[in-house]
């Protein structure tokens, strides 16, 4: 017997919760990294490091699960961009970090999670490879500054290699876009 309907899948899941776990989380990490002392640079660092685990987390148990929802389509990508926004204009108030880095980064994350919502109703344009990198580096650069005592180098070093995976992916993002929009609009045309 074939089953044409979909599984209606609750908005209320475990992936759904992580994630919004990992919103509620961005308050609590900047009043930890704007308060004095290295025992509240620790406990930034613990609360972002925490919101991080839950981005790979939600996502890992969404596919796997099947909890994929609409809710958490539109949520996981504002969720992650709020936790790194948040930790880049935070060190960049802070002036640890220039602010051109910050709206750099910045710049690419917003236009690009704008460009997937107008791309929804043609078709989702997977994660690359060089996407996931990015995140990784972003992650692991922010990690670097919120830890005390790390080189200034080191810390250059890896920010700029997410600066540069991070524009260069996001012109990749651009290009499949493009393609994907002309591939829509000849379907369009040959109905």
């Amino acid at each position: 017997m074939k089953r044409d309907e979909r599984r209606v899948v609750s908005p209320w899941n475990i992936a759904n919760v992580l994630t919004v776990l990992r919103l509620a989380l961005v308050p609590f990490f900047v009043v930890c990294l704007f308060m004095p002392g290295t025992g509240w640079r620790v406990a930034a660092l613990a609360v972002f490091a925490v919101a991080s685990i839950t981005d790979h987390l939600d996502g890992e148990l969404a596919r796997r699960y099947g909890l994929i929802t609409d809710f958490g389509k539109i949520a996981d990508p504002i969720a992650d961009k709020a936790l790194t926004g948040a930790a880049l204009i935070c060190l960049s108030i802070l002036q640890e970090l220039p602010w051109w880095v910050t709206l750099v980064i910045l710049g690419r994350e917003l236009g690009i999670t704008a460009l997937r919502f107008v791309l929804l109703r043609h078709a989702v344009i997977p994660a690359s490879y060089g996407g996931k990198v990015k995140t990784v580096l972003q992650i692991a650069a922010i990690v670097l500054y919120l830890l005390p005592f790390v080189p200034d180098p080191v810390r250059w070093a890896v920010m700029g290699a997410a600066v540069v995976v991070t524009v260069g992916t996001g012109i990749d993002y651009v290009v499949r876009a493009v393609r994907l929009r002309k591939v829509a609009k000849r379907a369009r045309e040959g109905q």
